[in-house]
């Protein structure tokens, strides 16, 4: 015998199954024409770190260096002591307003420059005669012109160390040195500025220009290129305008 069920009763089951399962009708329930999927978790984005600030070494030897023996040559025998011969002769002494500017050039004293090749010899007076006290083997270094004889300059060098050397031998390109402890090489002429790079002690590099009545010259050191305060360097005058370097 088959028994009818009401259809209240049908429906009462199917409300009873339909909230005892809202996750499968979940996911069973098509989505409609036009309706847009839910947005996708994105990944969170990995924080982006800060580069370290180069550092620039230096990449020669800026002291100078005792000339070498030449080779071949034995010390001779000892001889009888001969009075030693006159010495050669010094440059004219000049007067207040001559040691102002060049006898040679007629450029302003003191003024820099810088060495023009990487063997550069540093003589006790003005001319060949006289011997050679030091060698320079380091290409740009700066040098303070002090006085001029003819075609020899009195030079002096970032250690205080003087001598004369030959014109041919000096380039007017304006180069520095840092001197002291590690300078800091900024984007722009103020404190606080984006770090370039880190220049080492002893690293050698061209001045670009120093403003008038400024503290900060505009320089390059390898690939690298920026603004020094003139107080980390040695290869300027104080407030010394330099433009066009």
């Amino acid at each position: 015998m088959v028994m009818s069920v009401p259809e209240s009763l049908i429906r009462l089951l199917l409300c009873v199954m339909l909230l005892g399962v809202p996750g499968a009708l979940a996911q069973t329930t098509p989505t409609s024409p036009g309706t847009p999927p839910p947005p996708a978790k994105q990944a969170s984005k990995p924080k982006a770190t800060r580069k370290p600030t180069p550092v620039v070494k230096p990449h020669g030897a800026t002291h100078p260096q005792k000339p070498a023996p030449k080779p071949g040559v034995t010390a001779p025998a000892p001889a009888p002591a001969a009075p030693p011969p006159p010495p050669p002769e010094e440059p004219p002494k000049q007067t207040e307003a001559e040691a102002a500017k060049g006898s040679n050039t007629g450029l302003p004293l003191p003024r820099f420059a810088a060495l023009r090749s990487d063997e550069v010899n540093l003589r006790a007076g003005p001319g060949t005669r006289y011997p050679i006290e030091w060698v320079y083997k380091r290409r740009e270094l700066p040098v303070e012109i002090l006085r001029e004889f003819e075609v020899w300059r009195l030079v002096q060098d970032p250690e205080g160390i003087k001598g004369w050397v030959h014109q041919a031998t000096l380039t007017g390109r304006r180069s520095f040195i840092v001197t002291g402890g590690d300078a800091v090489l900024v984007r722009d002429p103020q404190d606080g500025t984006r770090r370039v790079a880190i220049l080492k002690a002893g690293v050698i590099g061209h001045i670009r220009t120093c403003p008038a009545g400024s503290d900060w010259c505009q320089v390059q050191a390898g690939d690298y290129r920026g603004w020094l305060k003139r107080s980390q360097v040695w290869g300027t005058l104080p407030g010394e305008v330099v433009a066009g370097g």
